[in-house]
């Protein structure tokens, strides 16, 4: 009798672990198609650099990018390869284009700038442009102060506006704004990143949102940040 019911609780169990794997199983494939709901955010695109390569710009309007941020340029010197290129892939298309900037904490505010507004051309059908904003260790050991980063950052906003006749939009990182408290300081757009969940780290509305940075469609080959616009 006691043998008989260890073979059942071993079935139960069993059972069980298989249920339980392929709950695991379908919540690992919808995050990994989950897009926000077009009812409640009906305008929703794409982040993009040249990491995505190569990009199927038709099937990604086809599968709902209405826009796509481009990483065009980061900190003083680097600039992404695949700007150009997707800048009028994207808009063959029909898709509107924006661009991004990769702001390091250390480097002069002046070059920075410089290294934007010689990558993006001046063109007043781009959207806004976006400044990434996170606290990155490897570039950047001894973040400067509150102080110092305003001042830098106020003068590279002051120069990628002007070029772009345009505020630009604020891409914080819950890492940096916990740290520098950025979203009351300066009077932009917030533009916000967590995957699935909406993020409530700064504190007031945003107008841009990550919602996942791991979509798997076959307009590319790797995972795609997309993007959701607060209506």
């Amino acid at each position: 009798m006691a043998k008989a019911k260890k073979t059942a609780l071993r079935r139960w169990l069993a059972a069980l672990l298989l249920v339980v794997m392929i709950a695991i199983g379908l919540g690992w494939w919808k995050a990994r198609t989950w897009m926000p709901d077009r009812a409640h955010y009906p305008v929703q695109g794409a982040w993009i650099d040249e990491h995505d390569a190569p990009v199927d710009w038709r099937i990604l309007h086809a599968r709902g990018a209405d826009f796509v941020y481009l990483t065009a340029s980061e900190g003083p010197g680097r600039r992404d390869a695949a700007f150009a290129s997707g800048l009028d892939a994207a808009r063959a298309q029909g898709m509107q284009v924006g661009a991004v900037h990769v702001y390091d904490l250390c480097a002069p505010a002046d070059a920075q700038a410089a290294n934007f507004v010689t990558t993006v051309p001046r063109d007043a059908k781009l959207l806004p442009p976006a400044v990434v904003l996170d606290i990155d260790s490897r570039s950047c050991p001894d973040a400067p102060g509150e102080a110092a980063l305003q001042s830098e950052l106020t003068t590279f906003l002051n120069q990628m506006e002007m070029h772009a006749g345009k505020p630009a939009i604020l891409m914080l990182s819950r890492g940096f704004e916990s740290r520098y408290h950025l979203a009351a300081m300066i009077d932009r757009n917030i533009w916000v990143r967590q995957d699935l969940l909406v993020p409530g780290y700064a504190k007031r509305p945003w107008v841009m949102w990550t919602a996942t940075s791991r979509l798997r469609t076959d307009a590319a080959p790797g995972p795609l940040r997309w993007v959701a616009v607060q209506p």
